[in-house]
């Protein structure tokens, strides 16, 4: 017997557990990469090198593209976590982005990469953009303390925003399957079906928000490239 938090038990397994999922889904980060070597791509090689395609044009109108080799990092933060929200809707599959230990260590290295990339680049113009512009002088060093605060709590939002939205849903789905299961024994049949509907219908709206999700956090890292990079 186990409760509804031990699937963010990575050391919870079980005889249907199927934990080697994510590492051969590891896999579809080589396919996106290696499709520029056909000729003609087919209908799968399309849809799978359409998330490709959308963080090439995001990337390309902010200011990171001039950071060599940025837009090809985002794409596969963004692969990596595409596939690994959808992945964790499967049972039995290990969530791993719902956890603060592996998010926290996505959003951190681009962050710090980022501001040093930015602090590098032009110290002074970084340091003019902890201040706002017509700011009251007597408010400046104030203004600057919490700007300085504000930057620093961006790999811990950033990872949070992800952790707590994926593994908010995961619960969700759990404590549904908890009461569908059970209802077919205990419950009426007319009980069953709406929780079958609403198991159905919440699913559709979690791989929604695992699409989402992705996107959000490749899409943040982009703006915060816009802001220190130029």
């Amino acid at each position: 017997m186990v409760d509804i938090f031990s699937s963010f038990d990575d050391h919870n397994m079980v005889f249907l557990s199927f934990v080697s999922v994510l590492w051969l889904g590891t896999l579809w980060v080589m396919v996106l990469f290696s499709v520029d070597y056909w000729v003609i791509g087919s209908r799968w090689l399309v849809m799978m090198n359409s998330p490709k395609q959308i963080i090439y044009s995001q990337v390309f109108r902010s200011f990171g593209k001039n950071l060599g080799g940025f837009v090809n990092v985002v794409v596969g933060l963004f692969s990596f976590l595409l596939l690994t929200n959808l992945l964790g809707l499967f049972p039995y599959v290990f969530s791993s982005t719902s956890h603060l230990a592996v998010t926290f260590s996505l959003a951190f290295p681009f962050w710090f990469s980022l501001i040093l990339s930015g602090f590098m680049n032009n110290m002074y113009a970084f340091v003019a953009g902890l201040l706002p512009g017509g700011a009251p002088t007597s408010l400046n060093p104030f203004l600057v303390l919490v700007e300085s605060l504000s930057i620093c709590m961006r790999p811990i939002t950033l990872s949070v925003r992800l952790a707590a939205n994926m593994g908010a849903g995961h619960v969700v789905l759990g404590l549904i399957g908890t009461y569908l299961s059970s209802s077919f024994f205990c419950y009426p049949l007319l009980i069953t079906l709406s929780l079958i509907i609403i198991q159905v219908i919440y699913f559709m709206f979690e791989f929604g928000v695992s699409l989402i999700q992705g996107y959000v956090f490749s899409l943040l890292v982009t703006l915060y490239a816009d802001e220190h990079t130029h």
